[in-house]
């Protein structure tokens, strides 16, 4: 008899769960290949079989699927499995991580509005990110979760967001680092119009630790963050927050520096950021003033970069910025309502 076999009352699968939460050391029985598994595991299985069904079986209707969320999120069994991931054996965090990602996707009798009203949740998860031993299983968790834009919401105005600025988008793992940037990419992409807002209402705060990460001594980091920025800046949707960023000299000077990394690869995504300021019909005079001091120099640069590629789009595009910069000049000031002084 194969003890993976799967239970499908969903009561039954529910009671045992539960069951095994609550001791588990129970004693389970080999399989018929002489494998054993801890009951945690085990239990988690055969849940995660009547979600998703398994080879040469029927799946189980949604309506059992439904029913056996609703067992669980009364017990509020899943909270406490992803509050306690690192404890559980490393087949049952992929087992955890399976169910729940199933449950929101399919918003299993009101799964999301569940999650939703327990924010230490969704905190846990990006916290994750801190454990390498299960940092990838919270990802997948996370980045399900926010696609629903009420999660995305959590996560966007908790203090929890400044931490992939700060640190787990620099992490030394290679593989937990850019899982946490897949995330973070996510939740500054995903659902325009809330992001659009909360750059607006935290231009200052996101966009001083945005550009850190632009000069970050990690090259993958530079890179990605690179080029996701010129995704956001050139996004419809965030024609404000670009206005905002492209009328600022200090932004203005980070790419001129990135044109001059020795990167290729960042060299050309900063390309694509610094066209922005110099297209803008709106230059500031501090903005202008830095292109004048440093025209020569660019339009030189811009005459010899990257002529090897043969993109028709891109060689148009640096022939516009080259007759832009040359044609550049101050604006005139504004006369100012005040009375002259005699």
């Amino acid at each position: 008899m194969d003890l993976f076999k799967p239970k499908k009352n969903p009561e039954k699968l529910a009671k045992h769960l539960r069951e095994a939460i609550e001791n588990p050391t129970a004693p389970v029985k080999p399989d018929k290949n002489g494998k054993v598994v801890d009951i945690v595991t085990k239990r988690l299985y055969q849940i995660k079989v009547m979600l998703y069904g398994e080879v040469g079986q029927e799946e189980s209707s949604p309506q059992k699927c439904a029913q056996l969320a609703s067992l669980l999120i009364a017990d509020n069994t899943l909270p406490r499995l992803v509050l306690n991931l690192a404890d559980l054996p490393f087949e049952a965090r992929k087992h955890v991580a399976q169910i729940y990602n199933n449950f929101i996707r399919r918003d299993l009798s009101g799964f999301v509005a569940y999650i939703e009203r327990q924010p230490q949740i969704m905190s846990a998860l990006v916290r994750g990110y801190e454990n390498a031993d299960i940092a990838l299983n919270c990802g997948t968790m996370l980045r399900e979760s926010i696609r629903h834009e009420s999660l995305a919401r959590q996560v966007l105005y908790s203090d929890d967001l400044w931490k992939f600025f700060d640190i787990y988008v620099h992490l030394p793992n290679f593989d937990v680092g850019s899982d946490a940037f897949a995330t973070f990419k996510d939740l500054l992409t995903r659902h325009k119009s809330l992001v659009s807002v909360f750059l607006d209402t935290h231009f200052d705060q996101a966009f001083e630790k945005y550009n850190r990460l632009l000069s970050s001594e990690n090259y993958v980091t530079r890179r990605q963050s690179l080029k996701l920025l010129g995704e956001i800046l050139l996004d419809r949707s965030n024609f404000e927050i670009m206005m905002r960023y492209i009328c600022k000299r200090d932004n203005l000077k980070i790419m001129m520096n990135l044109l001059r990394d020795t990167s290729a690869n960042i060299q050309f995504e900063a390309f694509h950021v610094f066209k922005v300021f110099v297209a803008n019909p709106k230059k500031p005079n501090e903005v202008t003033q830095i292109l004048l001091n440093n025209k020569d120099k660019l339009v030189a640069y811009l005459e010899k970069f990257q002529n090897e590629k043969a993109d028709a789009q891109f060689v148009e595009e640096k022939a516009l910025l080259i007759r832009t910069l040359g044609s550049l000049e101050l604006a005139a000031e504004e006369p100012s309502d005040a009375p002259a002084h005699a």
